[in-house]
């Protein structure tokens, strides 16, 4: 998980980037955790040339790697901060 450096200037605003393993033999790098103009966090797959998503998800699976991918996510921040305040 790597928090981004700056946000975009769409309408959804980049989190972070990570790589998702699904299982031992299949890693789908690129992944992204974007936060939609109502403040839900979404996840999507990388996207092939011209925009094309490369991979899909179906609604329960999706539903399941945003809810990890967020997670993930509040307790790096936490961390994160954590650790700038004692140093």
């Amino acid at each position: 998980m790597e928090p981004a450096a700056h946000p975009g200037g769409g309408q959804m605003a980049l989190v972070a980037h990570f790589d998702l393993q699904i299982t031992d033999e299949i890693r789908i790098c690129g992944m992204r955790l974007l936060r939609a103009p109502d403040g839900k966090l979404l996840t999507y797959a990388p996207t092939a040339l011209g925009g094309r998503r490369s991979v899909t998800f179906s609604p329960v699976t999706s539903a399941s790697i945003t809810e990890a991918a967020t997670r993930y996510y509040q307790e790096h921040v936490t961390a994160h901060d954590r650790s700038r305040s004692a140093a």
